[in-house]
């Protein structure tokens, strides 16, 4: 209808990247996965609060052995310990003297603009 205000969407509410059809965040304003520009209007209100975790580590196979497959997993657990999620980001192989670099990074953001789920 004109004239009305578009629903706010609940905190936490999720949609599917145009671009590269990652699940992202509603409230975001590019793609973390594909860094793709997803609005051009007056984004939420979000301010980055922290990078709250970032790791990063390599391997590097030695020269003397045979291939190495590798599998990159992600899981996010509750307060808990439960599994709330579980995600392959990548797999490959490596041969002798090849090395591997993997990053994981969590950014916690405020949203002011959205509202709580259970509300």
């Amino acid at each position: 209808m004109l004239g009305r205000a578009p629903a706010e969407k609940p905190i936490g509410a999720t949609r599917q990247c145009p671009h590269c059809k990652a699940m992202i965040l509603e409230s975001a304003t590019t793609c973390p996965a594909c860094r793709g520009h997803l609005r051009f209007d007056q984004p939420p209100d979000r301010q980055t609060l922290d990078q709250a975790l970032k790791i990063e580590g390599s391997i590097t196979h030695p020269a003397d052995a045979g291939a190495w497959e590798y599998c990159m997993v992600a899981v996010i657990k509750n307060e808990r310990g439960e599994e709330v999620e579980r995600k392959v980001i990548g797999v490959g192989a490596m041969k002798a003297n090849e090395t591997r670099t993997f990053s994981l990074s969590v950014d916690v953001v405020a949203s002011t603009r959205m509202r709580a789920k259970n509300q």
